[in-house]
C-alpha cells in the first residue's frame, strides 16, 4: 500500500486543478487547463487483439505510448473495474469475484462508491459520465441506483426480467435512473447506443469545463454477438494456435488444468468461433473509436485529452486446455494498453515497463492535477512520467490474485520481467521461465535447479499479497 496525504478535501477551485503531480506533465497543460480523460475500456479483450482494430491502430497507437507489458492483476470482470475505479487491488477493496454477496459483485462494491474517481474528478469540477458497463451484479432492480460522482449515467444492466445477459442486443439500461430497454434492431446495437450516447457527452459538455468519460462496451464478452455489418468480417484473423493450445501433456499442471480433456475437433471449431466473433464484435468498438476522436477533435478537445485504451482481463480460447479468464496465464492476465495525450508529445512510442489495472487510477488523478482525499490509500503508481516522457517509473512486480467459486483455487503469485510464479491455496505452485518458455508449456515448481528462484518469488509474493485473498493459506 502506499499513501497518498492530500492537504484536505478536494478543491474546486481552478488552482488545484493546475496542481503539478509527481508526473510533470508537460508544461501545456498548464496554459490549456485541466486535461479531459476518456477511458476506454474493453471487456475480455487480451492483448493480442488489437490488431484487428484500425481505428486504434491509426488513431491511438501512432499518436501515443503502447505499453506491451500490461496487465490484469486479478483477472475477472468486476474485481478489475472496481480497481480500477478505487486504485486498491481485490485485498483492499474487498471485491474477489463477479457474483453479489460480501465478496463479490456490485454488492460488494457499493460501499466503496463514495470514494472513486468518479466522486473525485466531480468534486474537482470535471464533468463525468460512465458509458456500459458499470458492475457484475448491477441488475434491473438497481437501475434506478445511480452512484455519486456521475453526471451522466447510462449503465448496462445486464441481469433482470426482460434484459438479455449478453449484453448486445434486448439490452437494458439505467439511464440516469430510469430503466429503458432496448430491442433487436441493429440500431439497438448496444455498443452503438452507447457510442452515441458517449459522443453527445462530448458534445455537450460546456467547452470551458473538462470531461471525464467511461465508456466500456460489452464487447468482446461471451456470447460474442456481432452487429449484422460485421457477421462475416475476421473470417482469416489467425487462430491463436501457438504451442499452449490445447496442450498435450499437462502432467506439471495443477490439478483443475489436469482434470480438463484434450479438446477434441468439435471443441476446437466452436472456440475458434468465439475468437472471430470477438474479433467482430471488436470492430464494432474500434467504429466508436473512430467516432470518439473525430468528437474530441471537432469539440477542440483532443490535443488536451488523454485517452486510455484498456481492457478489463484477458481470455483464454483453449491454451493449456482452458476456455476461459481467471487463470494465472499471460492470456488471462496480459491487457492491452494505450495512452494518447498529444500535449505530452511522446506519440508512437513503445514502454516495456511493467504496469496493472492498479496503476490507472493513480495515472488520471495524477494527470488531472486532483490529489486524493486525505489518508487515501492506493496500490499502484503514476504512469504519467511515461505518458510525458518526463522520466522512468519503477518496474513493478505485478501481483496475481484470485478468490471465488470456481474449479480454479485459491491464489496468490507474482508476473515479473521473465517469470510468473503461483502459490495456490491447495499447496500446488507454478513457475515458469517465460524468455525460455513463453507460453508456459514447462512448470519448473518441482525442479531442485530452480529452488532459489522460487523462494525468492515466493518471498515477494508473500509481502505482495496482503490481505491474503478468503481462503488462502500459505
Amino acid at each position: 500500500m502506499k499513501a497518498r496525504w492530500a492537504p484536505g478535501a478536494l478543491a474546486l477551485v481552478a488552482t488545484a486543478l493546475l496542481t503539478v503531480s509527481s508526473g510533470s506533465p508537460p508544461a501545456a497543460r498548464a496554459a490549456a487547463g485541466p486535461p479531459n480523460i476518456v477511458v476506454i475500456l474493453t471487456d475480455d479483450q487480451r492483448y493480442d487483439g488489437l490488431v484487428s482494430m484500425p481505428n486504434v491502430k491509426q488513431l491511438l497507437l501512432p499518436h501515443g505510448v503502447q505499453f506491451t507489458h500490461a496487465f490484469d492483476n486479478n483477472p475477472l470482470c468486476c474485481p478489475s473495474r472496481a480497481t480500477f475505479l478505487t486504485g486498491q487491488t481485490s485485498g483492499h477493496t474487498g471485491v474477489w469475484w463477479n457474483v453479489n454477496g460480501p465478496d463479490g459483485g456490485f454488492a460488494a462494491f457499493e460501499p466503496h462508491e463514495s470514494q472513486t474517481l468518479a466522486t473525485w474528478l466531480s468534486a474537482a469540477g470535471y464533468r463525468t459520465g460512465l458509458f456500459g458497463k458499470y458492475m457484475n451484479g448491477y441488475a434491473r432492480a438497481n437501475a434506478a441506483h445511480v452512484p455519486p460522482g456521475w453526471d451522466d449515467w447510462q449503465a448496462l444492466v445486464l441481469n433482470g426480467s426482460g434484459c438479455s445477459a449478453d449484453g448486445y442486443f434486448s439490452e437494458c439500461m439505467s439511464d440516469n435512473g430510469a430503466l429503458e430497454v432496448f430491442g433487436t434492431a441493429q440500431t439497438d446495437y448496444s455498443t452503438t447506443v452507447l457510442g452515441n450516447r458517449a459522443v453527445q457527452f462530448i458534445q455537450d459538455t460546456p467547452a470551458s469545463q473538462p470531461l471525464f468519460m467511461y465508456f466500456a462496451p460489452r464487447a468482446p464478452h461471451l456470447p460474442t454477438i456481432p452487429e449484422s455489418r460485421y457477421a462475416t468480417a475476421c473470417a482469416t484473423f489467425p487462430t491463436p494456435h501457438r504451442a499452449n493450445y490445447n496442450e498435450a501433456d499437462v502432467s506439471d499442471k495443477p490439478a483443475y488444468i489436469r482434470a480438463l480433456a484434450s479438446m477434441g475437433p468439435t471443441k476446437q471449431a466452436t472456440w475458434d468461433g468465439h475468437w472471430r466473433d470477438a474479433c467482430r464484435t471488436l470492430r464494432s468498438v474500434d467504429d466508436q473509436v473512430g467516432r470518439l476522436v473525430a468528437a474530441l477533435s471537432s469539440a477542440g478537445r483532443l490535443e488536451n485529452t488523454l485517452i486510455l485504451f484498456a481492457s478489463d482481463n484477458g481470455m483464454l480460447f483453449g491454451e493449456h486446455r482452458w476456455t476461459d479468464k481467471i487463470v494465472p496465464y499471460d492470456e488471462s492476465l496480459r491487457i492491452p494498453l494505450i495512452a494518447r495525450w498529444d500535449a505530452a508529445g511522446t506519440a508512437g512510442t513503445k514502454s516495456s515497463v511493467f504496469v496493472s489495472n492498479v496503476d490507472f487510477a493513480e495515472t488520471i488523478m495524477d494527470a488531472a492535477g486532483v490529489p486524493f482525499p486525505a489518508g487515501y490509500t492506493t496500490d499502484g503508481q503514476s504512469l504519467l512520467p511515461v505518458i510525458t516522457g518526463s522520466g522512468p517509473i519503477a518496474t513493478e512486480n505485478v501481483l496475481i490474485e484470485h478468490a471465488g467459486n470456481t474449479p480454479v483455487p485459491v491464489y496468490c503469485g507474482v508476473r515479473v520481467s521473465g517469470w510468473m510464479f503461483t502459490h495456490y491455496a491447495t499447496g500446488e505452485e507454478e513457475l515458469y521461465d517465460l524468455t525460455a518458455d513463453p507460453w508456459e508449456t514447462q512448470n519448473l515448481a518441482a525442479d531442485p535447479a530452480y529452488a532459489a528462484r522460487l523462494d525468492r518469488l515466493r518471498s515477494v509474493t508473500q509481502r505482495l499479497c496482503q490481505p491474503t485473498p478468503p481462503g488462502f493459506a500459505w
